[in-house]
């Protein structure tokens, strides 16, 4: 007698032979469904085993992490951040756009002024930034209050962007005539009822306000110094990038020595690092030895991911949070936050 699998009763086996033993037939059918059912098995194994479905699942729990993460301390007063270097391609934008997200996925509330002509903030974000937006020229050149300029960031809770238009791109040579030409951008951020001390701001106000410069130390970079009190200089690990840092440093001493004397380079962040090459680390080790504390301990490695997020509108912080460019942002960001604004 051949021994049964299942019972008789059971409606989804097959009729025995009149002897009582399952016919060939049946038998065969018996193996091609278990058979077919292990390569279903196998095929969604292996499904759920493919890099992309790992990548997405390293996504969603990235995601859940920064939903359930304890929130920072908020500082006492607005911190005015000021990214800037002269030397164009070493991250000046994305450091922007990522530490901001950054900061405001660690629950703090953070606005973004976009002060280059070419909008990449403004496209890293999100934000719409065509002709005719309302936008930082509309405050530079216009005087038009930075409250009425603001959008939110759709992908990101408590930031909000102040977008750049083309029309920017001309506010260099309308802000010679000006009066007080240098010191419109700061007048604009002071004036603003979220910006300031926790005592006139209150609760609602802003944590950090980021203002991304443009690759040069024309009169909107000039604004963006005299209206700061810190300077976040991020600095490609490559020789190229330290020629051009002295001559960053010698400007914002002219600044503070006739316009801003709060100025502070407070932080300088390392990036594009590639820690398989030798410039890499002898470069971040010499900026280390001549800068000490100013420099953060987290480097931001090369990654295709933080590169891709911009064509897709956003940061890396909410295109791959699990990815080494997010985290690595994600821990600049709570370091800086940590250190505290300079005293």
């Amino acid at each position: 007698m051949v021994s049964r699998e299942t019972s008789p009763a059971d409606p989804a086996q097959p009729p025995e032979d009149p002897v009582g033993g399952a016919t060939d037939a049946v038998a065969h059918a018996r193996v091609i469904r278990t058979a077919g059912d292990l390569a279903g098995v196998a095929a969604r194994l292996d499904d759920e085993s493919t890099p992309l479905a790992r990548m997405a699942e390293d996504t969603i729990r990235a995601r859940q992490a920064a939903a359930n993460r304890d929130p920072l301390p908020r500082p006492d007063a607005t911190r005015i951040v000021v990214v800037a270097n002269q030397k164009g391609g070493v991250g000046k934008t994305t450091t922007t756009v990522n530490v901001a997200a950054a900061l405001a996925q660690l629950g703090q509330r953070v606005l973004v002024i976009d002060l280059d002509p070419q909008g990449n903030a403004s496209t890293a974000l999100g934000v719409d930034h065509q002709r005719g937006v309302p936008s930082t020229y509309d405050a530079l050149v216009e005087g038009e209050e930075l409250a009425g300029l603001v959008s939110p960031v759709p992908d990101v809770s408590l930031l909000d962007v102040v977008p750049a238009t083309i029309d920017l791109a001309g506010a260099e040579i309308e802000l010679v005539s000006l009066v007080a030409r240098e010191n419109r951008l700061r007048r604009a951020i002071t004036g603003h009822p979220r910006v300031g001390p926790a005592a006139e701001a209150g609760e609602d106000r802003y944590d950090y306000v980021f203002v991304d410069c443009p690759p040069s130390l024309g009169l909107l970079t000039l604004n963006a110094l005299v209206a700061g009190e810190e300077m976040l200089i991020p600095i490609q690990a490559e020789y190229y990038a330290l020629e051009g840092l002295g001559q960053l440093l010698e400007t914002v001493e002219m600044v503070k020595a006739h316009l801003n004397p709060r100025l502070v380079v407070s932080t300088i962040m390392v990036t594009m690092y590639d820690a398989r090459t030798r410039l890499a680390s002898g470069v971040a080790a010499e900026v280390r030895e001549h800068f000490g504390d100013q420099v953060l301990r987290t480097a931001i490695p090369r990654s295709v991911r933080v590169s891709e997020a911009p064509s897709y509108g956003q940061t890396v912080m909410t295109y791959d949070p699990a990815s080494p460019g997010a985290l690595s942002y994600l821990e600049a960001a709570r370091e800086m936050a940590r250190k505290g604004a300079p005293r």
